[in-house]
């Protein structure tokens, strides 16, 4: 299981075979993977801060049509270092977090994807959600502007201390469609919830006082190790299989493999 898990079948049949002298075909490896129970973890401790994010995988389709690309939405726990994932079921991990004791505050930081928020949405009670749009997909966005260089940066002093009702009027006069965009961003997570839930946090403060993370990197790592062995050359999946596929690597990634 621990070498299917990082390399594709074929490559784990020749690896076991130099290893242990053992011959177990590629075949063997699949059945041996699908017939497993891979459960997300349960953590012992409370869950204090998580992200989310998506990849996506390639999934096979009839002879003679183009594969597609089928989306998964992963989060990770960060002080825990574990990792849930799931494939076209949002709920699988909605549940998985609902399920462990979760802190009274607990940290959600996502990018600015809609997906992204409609899972955090159901993540614990509304008042125990501490919402932070990630502080570099934040800055991602201002830098698709453009224009003056003194404008971005003075808007990227105003953002780090969370004023964006500042930052907005810096772009009042800009006719240029990036800008627009950028200022209709900032909007919409000002005012999510009808402007109840401030995603745009004061980001210095909270990183000098150490209340929260501010970005969203852990589960961005996480679904680079995911793909390291969904995306291995010319790999495509079927359908039906993918969310076992993904079970296998996340309990690799989570430690639960022994064999």
């Amino acid at each position: 299981m621990r070498v299917s898990a990082n390399v594709s079948d074929e490559d784990a049949a020749s690896d076991i075979k130099y290893f242990t002298g053992v011959q177990v075909s590629h075949s063997s490896q699949q059945r041996l993977v699908h017939r497993q129970n891979f459960e997300l973890p349960t953590p012992e401790q409370i869950i204090e801060e998580l992200s989310v994010d998506g990849g996506n995988i390639r999934v096979r389709t009839p002879e003679g049509q183009i594969c597609a690309w089928l989306g998964y939405k992963a989060i990770s726990l960060h002080h825990l270092e574990m990792l849930g994932t799931s494939f076209q079921n949002n709920q699988i991990v909605i549940d998985w977090v609902n399920e462990q004791p979760l802190a009274s505050t607990l940290t959600c930081i996502g990018d600015g994807h809609d997906g992204i928020w409609n899972i955090i949405d159901q993540l614990a009670p509304d008042v125990q959600r501490r919402e932070v749009l990630d502080w570099f997909h934040l800055l991602e966005n201002l830098h698709k502007v453009g224009g003056s260089l003194k404008r971005l940066k003075q808007a990227q002093t105003l953002l780090w201390k969370g004023q964006v009702d500042a930052t907005v009027a810096l772009f009042s006069c800009c006719k240029g469609k990036q800008a627009q965009n950028f200022c209709h961003y900032l909007d919409k997570h000002r005012d999510a919830f009808g402007g109840l839930r401030l995603r745009i946090i004061n980001y210095e403060y909270h990183q000098a006082e150490q209340i929260c993370s501010i970005g969203s990197g852990s589960v961005e790592s996480a679904v680079k190790q995911v793909d390291r062995r969904t995306k291995i050359s010319g790999a495509q999946w079927k359908r039906e299989n993918v969310p076992q596929v993904l079970a296998h690597r996340c309990a690799y990634l989570n430690g639960l493999l022994s064999i």
